[in-house]
């Protein structure tokens, strides 16, 4: 979103510091920052905060708090002030509650021409073309505090019995629109409309994404209804993505903003036209059936440090709230807070603890080690499975990795990820089958016996039962002969049962006796874990890897025949200094009673990237050291 520091400074009773210091500030804040130039920043509003900060109210209230510089003036703070209710219009809903409220206004003797120059530059500064003084209007209040809203001609709508009739409702099959761009769209049976009931239901707009044709307002427009209303967001991001028809109105409806925020539009917009375009408002029709109650979220101090890894005050925390807004009451250590109506991605404690955190700054947690584990998890079940592992790979097995998701199963998946696995997998041998024929078709023709094609899946299948870990196998022999193959996965489960799991026949064959699978989850892997490989794991401190790009340099050097590769690695890591951090050998041949070492080494730096001037003496003293060495030659 384009946003105006001149149009921020109206919020402001003292002067903003320069773009690139509010840039900086909301970086780190709140919102990352595409551009910081002049007297323009575009902000890259996050969905998290969109429904309150695509606007210029919601980028001014996020720098009161993070500069900590009150507002002079807050919209959204105002009484909201009272308007005539009218029966000249009358409005109906959607029986799907994708409208939850909807307002509109009349007006009438309004006089339609071109903006004032403070409106016009208003608009331009941000990217926006002025097209004219009312919906000019309209536009100005939907970027000053977010909320879309829409003007139509009232003489272009079908008046009965002195009463127009605004209905939203859904499209039938085969609807089309022209839109205010002289676009027409084939409209999707169910997409949201804004329609005149008096007019056995004329499409006037699309909901939350743009307008018709029908009703545009022209020059010689004197009567107005303007629309303000709250569209559900899922609902209008659906219609925009299915129309590829992206409208600032469609940005700000899909990301929910509170349906309050239309009675604070309506107010303004009125205001506004009747400033720049005259005309006198005959009343208002609001219906809003189901007004939500105002909700609260809790956190204690503990919580908020415990999550953040702080130290903050119970002032801190105060001063951080009282900053964005918030009201609150304190039953000992815990804050119970109640949001302004704008921010409803206040829910749950750890939302608060962000906001706590942002605000006051991440800057001022110390870093802290963590803690060392308070002795040594339990591994014998991971090691039971890594014994089963090592005894196929052993025997010429290569494990394969399959999605759990499958064509058929006992549990059927809400909104599966492919529309072909639309179940959890209840066995592992329909996958294994696949990878053994996939496998099978790849593998080379060689002469002599016909080589076989051994694959093994350790993972878990689900049923209504629960979940269950499963071990299949599955044998072919390439060229055919599967007599050959099930004896040789015979054999192989055999000596898998006996020798290490010590039970017997417990596999369930399949196809041919080619494949099997057996169920892990009833035996004790604990047990076979701790006889497999006791381990004794040494705690140390860990050793963070470098920010900044690693340097390479290769020796090689000549030694007497019989000297260990492990003897010149410790010669040359003995004077190459504490920038090296790895040592590889890439290359070893003997040749006339002289064998020739060849290393890779690895310098790097924690603070800094080197340069040669770092590394060109730590060079020259590792090689005039090696070539001290008697009949050891650097070549």
């Amino acid at each position: 979103m384009k946003v105006s520091i001149t149009w921020l400074q109206k919020y402001f009773a003292t002067p903003l510091p320069s773009v690139k210091k509010l840039a900086h500030e909301l970086t780190f804040h709140a919102a990352e920052i595409e551009e910081a130039e002049g007297d323009l920043l575009d902000v890259k509003v996050l969905p998290d905060r969109a429904a309150y900060m695509l606007s210029h109210r919601g980028v001014a209230k996020e720098l009161s708090a993070v500069l900590n510089i009150p507002l002079a003036a807050d919209p959204l703070k105002e009484e909201l002030t009272s308007f005539p209710e009218t029966d000249q219009l009358s409005v109906s809903l959607d029986e799907e509650g994708k409208c939850a409220r909807y307002i509109g206004a009349r007006i009438t003797g309004v006089t339609v021409g071109p903006s004032p120059e403070w409106l016009k530059d208003a608009l331009e500064s941000v990217g926006q073309r002025s097209i004219n003084n009312v919906v000019d209007a309209t536009n100005y209040v939907m970027l000053d505090i977010g909320q879309p809203l829409h003007a139509f001609d009232a003489s272009k709508l079908t008046k009965r019995e002195d009463r127009y009739a605004i209905t939203v409702r859904a499209s039938s099959e085969g609807e089309s629109i022209t839109t205010l761009t002289d676009e027409e769209y084939d409209l999707p049976e169910g997409t949201l409309l804004i329609a005149d009931a008096n007019a056995d239901g004329l499409a006037l707009g699309i909901a939350g994404v743009k307008g018709g044709i029908h009703a545009a307002v022209t020059e010689g427009t004197t009567d107005l209804i303007i629309e303000a209303a709250s569209f559900d967001g899922a609902h209008v991001r659906k219609t925009a993505q299915t129309l590829k028809l992206f409208t600032d109105a469609s940005s700000r409806f899909q990301n929910k903003p509170s349906p309050a925020l239309a009675g604070y539009g309506i107010i303004q917009c009125i205001e506004l036209i009747q400033n720049v375009a005259g005309g006198e408002i005959v009343g208002v029709t609001d219906v809003y059936p189901n007004p939500p109650e105002p909700e609260t979220a809790s956190v204690s101090l503990e919580k908020i440090n415990g999550v953040l890894g702080s130290t903050f005050s119970i002032e801190d925390v105060r001063g951080a709230f009282d900053r964005l807004g918030f009201s609150y009451t304190e039953v000992e250590d815990r804050f119970i807070v109640l949001a302004p109506f704008e921010r409803g991605d206040i829910c749950i404690a750890e939302d608060l603890v962000e906001e706590v955190g942002r605000i006051l700054g991440y800057d001022r947690i110390d870093s802290s080690e963590l803690p060392l584990l308070d002795g040594i998890p339990s591994q014998e079940r991971f090691r039971g499975i890594e014994a089963v592992r090592d005894f196929l790979v052993e025997r010429g097995f290569s494990e394969i990795s399959t999605p759990s998701f499958a064509a058929e199963g006992e549990i059927e998946l809400a909104n599966p990820l492919q529309s072909d696995r639309p179940y959890l997998r209840a066995s592992l041998i329909p996958n294994l089958k696949d990878a053994l024929v996939r496998a099978a078709g790849v593998a080379p023709r060689v002469l002599g016996p016909a080589p076989f094609v051994k694959l093994f899946e350790i993972g878990t299948v689900f049923t209504k039962q629960g979940e269950t870990l499963l071990l299949s196998m599955g044998v072919v022999a390439v060229g055919g002969k599967p007599a050959q193959a099930a004896e040789a996965l015979k054999e192989n489960v055999a000596a898998l049962e006996q020798d290490l799991l010590q039970i017997s026949a417990a596999a369930h064959f399949t196809l041919d006796g080619q494949m099997m699978e057996l169920n892990l989850g009833k035996l004790n892997l604990e047990k076979l874990g701790e006889e497999y490989a006791p381990v004794t794991v040494q705690q140390g401190t860990f050793k963070p890897y470098s920010l900044y790009p690693s340097a390479l340099r290769d020796i090689a050097v000549w030694t007497p025949e019989g000297t260990q590769e492990s003897e010149v690695a410790c010669a040359i890591i003995a004077h190459a200094g504490e920038y090296l951090a790895r040592i590889d050998l890439f290359d070893q041949f003997e040749k006339d009673g002289r064998t020739s070492y060849a290393f890779r080494l690895v310098f790097e730096s924690n603070e800094r990237t080197l340069a040669d001037t770092d590394l060109d003496p730590v060079m020259e003293c590792v090689t005039d050291s090696l070539n001290k060495k008697e009949g050891w030659e650097v070549r």
